[in-house]
């Protein structure tokens, strides 16, 4: 038992640290963001309002699957369905949801990142925007499901960025290739009388072919 409770003081004190990052590294403003974590069938998540900076172990917030809360007393964030419906649907063991200023400016403006560069590949294909749909509600988790289908990682229009992962390390860093990605694409698209040059699907599968393999094995790449 003492085991168990160890496990999850140790994944909320990850949790909380991923959450401050969402903010040092500019992805939310404030308690805009939210980030939740999976162990088997508990899903440890941010509380709905609280600075990042004043949560501390006492401050353990988790549900079930279904929603319910089981650890604590503050009330999970209010994203929570999309979340849930996340982990319903993937074998995602960590979500991470942000209001990054460059990926929310690109979801008002297209219904698809253009595949502006090869990380495009490593979230499964051209980034799709989910339609608006008002915050915390099951319409909007219906949207980003739709929206996340063979991908792991969205925009959500007029919203922000929603990615998960195995692991909060790499739900936050395909959140921050993302945001990257519609920076990119943003200061592209603005130089008046010329058009970016794309990425073609055939080029797209030979990027992640190449990233399927990248890491040690791989010392060519940066």
């Amino acid at each position: 038992m003492k085991d168990h409770a160890d496990d999850l003081a140790a994944a909320w004190s990850e949790l909380v640290a991923t959450a401050r990052r969402t903010v040092t590294d500019g992805l939310v403003v404030g308690t805009s963001g939210n980030v939740s974590r999976r162990i088997r069938d508990l899903v440890l998540v941010t509380p709905s309002g609280v600075p990042y900076d004043r949560l501390g172990p006492g401050d353990t917030t988790a549900v079930d699957l279904e929603g319910r809360q089981i650890i604590g007393t503050l009330r999970p964030t209010s994203e929570l369905p999309m979340h849930l419906t996340v982990y319903r649907g993937t074998t995602a063991t960590a979500v991470v949801h942000t209001h990054a200023p460059h990926a929310t400016a690109v979801s008002t403006l297209v219904t698809e990142l253009p595949p502006i560069h090869y990380m495009t590949a490593a979230l499964g294909g051209p980034v799709r925007v989910a339609p608006y749909a008002l915050y915390g509600s099951d319409e909007l988790a219906a949207h980003m499901e739709e929206a996340l289908r063979d991908r792991t990682g969205c925009l959500l229009q007029n919203h922000g960025t929603l990615a998960y992962g195995d692991s909060l390390d790499q739900a936050l860093d395909r959140t921050a290739q993302l945001e990257w990605m519609c920076r990119v694409w943003l200061s592209a698209s603005s130089v008046p009388g010329r058009t970016p040059n794309l990425l073609s699907p055939a080029q797209l599968d030979a990027a992640a072919g190449r990233l399927r393999g990248y890491g040690q094995q791989d010392r060519h790449h940066g």
